[in-house]
């Protein structure tokens, strides 16, 4: 049975992931889930970039951890709507501030702006080069996180109902390449069991999602979704892709291993 060495020298074996995935698919509730890696994962934490799931589990999180909640990571592409980062402030006022922690808020390397991106790697990377462009924004700034903070595991708000690739998630994944486990509390929901937390919680939300934005990523590659599509179909409109980066990293294995700019030969 194969072994895989964690950040943090820890080790897992496939046939416990198996396990815990048989054990995790009999709970009832993401809380349960929750409750289960908070119990037993040290240097846990969540990553979002505030869609709705992400959300509900930090609402979640906030009501079983009383005095300190799990850390967060962001990754500020440097290329999100005004929305997204004016939800971010309004998340870590309500649930982080009042016990003593911040956002963890990682970009590009090097830079903290927009325009410093162009000036460096050009115009619309992402229409010239958009594997480079999901490294730089993306998958890199994630693997130094994960590196720094030296995270084991994840929450991510992934869900089988987003379709794609989504649609054979697991609870718990091993992420080889960064050296971590991903685990997905609430990959069971749906779109309108996640809305219907957010809503008896009052949970806040980012505005665009009134406006069509059932997805919300770089302001470049998301548009409003019409009714009877997908919640995702606005991701990408009109491309077969349907992930980001963070959550592919087999594309950016050499990029990665080699830890620079540079375009890995196919």
């Amino acid at each position: 049975m194969s072994s895989y060495k964690l950040n943090n020298d820890i080790v897992v074996s496939q046939e416990q992931i198996d396990h815990w995935n048989a054990a995790l698919a009999q709970m009832a509730s993401p809380q349960e889930i929750l409750k289960w890696a908070i119990a037993t994962f040290p240097h846990l934490f969540q990553t979002t970039a505030f869609g709705l799931t992400g959300l509900a589990t930090i609402d979640m999180l906030s009501k079983i951890e009383k005095d300190h909640i799990t850390p967060l990571i962001f990754i500020d592409t440097l290329h999100h709507f005004p929305q997204t980062l004016a939800l971010l402030e309004k998340v870590e006022t309500r649930y982080y501030k009042p016990q003593n922690q911040s956002i963890n808020v990682f970009r590009p390397q090097g830079l903290e702006t927009e325009t410093e991106f162009a000036a460096k790697h050009g115009d619309f990377l992402w229409e010239r080069d958009d594997t480079q462009y999901d490294y730089l924004v993306k998958a890199e700034p994630a693997h130094r996180a994960y590196k720094e903070l030296r995270v084991t595991a994840v929450f991510t708000g992934r869900r089988k109902s987003q379709g794609g690739s989504r649609s054979e998630l697991r609870f718990v994944e091993l992420d080889e390449l960064n050296g971590i486990l991903k685990i997905n509390p609430l990959a069971n929901w749906d779109f309108q069991e996640v809305k219907a937390y957010i809503d008896a919680n009052h949970v806040p939300y980012n505005e665009l999602l009134d406006l069509g934005y059932k997805s919300v990523g770089d302001y470049h590659s998301t548009v409003p979704v019409a009714d009877g599509e997908d919640e995702r179909a606005g991701r990408w409109k009109g491309q077969t892709k349907t992930e980001c980066g963070i959550h592919e990293t087999s594309r950016f294995a050499q990029f990665i291993q080699q830890g620079n700019e540079t375009k890995p030969k196919n």
